[in-house]
């Protein structure tokens, strides 16, 4: 089957399954071409070049829905596996909920939307390995880094094609690139592990390895004789990568399963104010060039700019079909999860943010699971930098940050201006005023 007739292939199915007792029929075909390069002191540990290509499918039988999948394309398979689903189907239980999401119009112009970069397809698979190569070499080159736990570079082109029975029918093409270290430092009874890893739709728009392998050094190195502390309240200033881990606590807390199964702390509580002023959250699915944007999620649903809390006020959750007629509301086109979401930026800088704390954590690394959805409580083990006078003094480690979400988000006394979009949850440094640290 040619790239270019996927898309009728899945139109065709879906004719078919509805000739054949289907009430709606869904078909995604999903290929793509992924390269990983994974390097261990200077020699390929792991080359992986892999095409991969898969069908889903969803039936609906008078609200009633079967699921399959396939990556055999043959004809005769395909056309099996549809009147199967269709079998299914009938022996499910029927929910009047069930069903695909009402057409909408795309108007978003794909291309502009710069989730595409053809470079990426024509790197040479020796300049990515020597990428890596490169990245894990200056690391090592540092006599305070102990050992790497190896580099990694890997690239991936692929596309997405998906039609149903509400007349739906669309396709496009996404890239990606990334590499990223991980490394080791420290004393025997005292060793800590961290690194960075940098990713990009774009080749133009991944970090050097020069970059990346000083970020690693200095996130590693930076933790070198981490101690703990007396067992305290105080502000705690969390790093970009910190906040996006709170960020992505608040997705599931805002996710329409979560919600519509009272799961959420935040269940019916749009339009009420639940953080400071200063915090604006927003889901943009249309932002070009980042790593979450596409033109439409997995239920062919447009996606848009969703403004999730607005100076504090809860204004939207992030919904799936499903989910928005449980609640009586409209998809955001999140049928996969978040897609673009982050806090606004602020206009304080990192350095102003540490410097109004006098006593105070600086955190820039978590460890284990502590997050419960339905009471906004957190408890993580945790390590970081000491703050004293607004100066960043001595590595922490073996602390424990412990609050509830609700608070955290109250809380929030500035937020930095140094946000970047190199993920698909992502926020700037900010201020929390008061969280426990637990220590000795």
């Amino acid at each position: 089957m040619k790239d270019q007739n996927l898309l009728q292939l899945a139109e065709e199915l879906v004719g078919f399954g509805k000739k054949n007792g289907a009430s709606q029929v869904e078909v995604s075909i999903n290929q793509g071409t992924n390269f990983s390069v994974d390097i261990l002191q200077g020699e390929i540990e792991k080359l992986t070049e892999a095409v991969s290509k898969g069908l889903g499918l969803r039936i609906f039988v008078e609200g009633k829905v079967a699921r399959a999948s396939s990556s055999d394309f043959s004809k005769d398979t395909l056309q099996k596996l549809v009147t199967n689903a269709i079998l299914r189907a009938k022996l499910s239980s029927a929910d009047p909920l069930a069903g695909l999401p009402e057409k909408e119009p795309l108007t978003v112009d794909v291309t502009a939307l710069k989730i595409y970069d053809p470079a990426i397809l024509e790197m040479a698979p020796e300049k990515k390995i020597r990428a890596a190569k490169k990245t894990e070499a200056i690391c090592l080159a540092d006599h305070r880094v102990k050992k790497t736990f190896g580099s990694t570079f890997s690239t991936y082109i692929g596309e997405r094609y998906l039609s149903n029975s509400n007349g739906f029918s669309g396709s496009f093409k996404r890239t990606s690139c990334s590499c990223g270290v991980s490394l080791q430092a420290g004393e025997e009874s005292n060793l800590f592990d961290e690194g960075w890893y940098d990713s990009s739709v774009n080749l133009e728009g991944l970090e050097s390895a020069e970059t990346i392998a000083k970020k690693a050094i200095h996130r590693v190195t930076r933790l070198i004789g981490g101690k703990k502390v007396e067992s305290q309240n105080v502000p705690v200033v969390f790093e970009p990568p910190m906040t996006a881990e709170i960020l992505g606590f608040f997705s599931t807390c805002v996710g329409g399963n979560n919600v519509y199964l009272k799961q959420s702390f935040l269940a019916g509580k749009i339009g009420e104010k639940i953080g400071n002023e200063l915090v604006t959250i927003i889901d943009d699915g249309l932002k070009a060039g980042a790593p979450g944007t596409e033109p439409f999620d997995g239920e062919g649903v447009p996606l848009r700019r969703t403004v999730v809390m607005e100076n504090g006020i809860l204004r939207n959750y992030l919904l799936d079909t499903y989910a928005a007629r449980k609640l009586s509301m409209k998809s955001t086109g999140n049928s996969g999860g978040p897609n673009n979401l982050y806090l606004s930026a602020g206009s304080s800088t990192p350095e102003q943010i540490i410097k109004s704390v006098d006593k105070g954590l600086f955190l820039t690394g978590t460890i284990g699971f502590g997050q419960v959805p339905t009471t906004g409580d957190i408890s993580r083990g945790a390590f970081g930098i000491w703050i004293e006078k607004g100066e960043l003094t001595y590595p922490v480690a073996e602390i424990t940050i412990s609050g509830n979400l609700a608070q955290l988000l109250q809380g929030i006394q500035m937020v930095g201006n140094d946000l970047q979009f190199k993920d698909s949850i992502t926020g700037p440094t900010i201020k929390v005023a008061e969280m426990t640290v637990g220590g000795k």
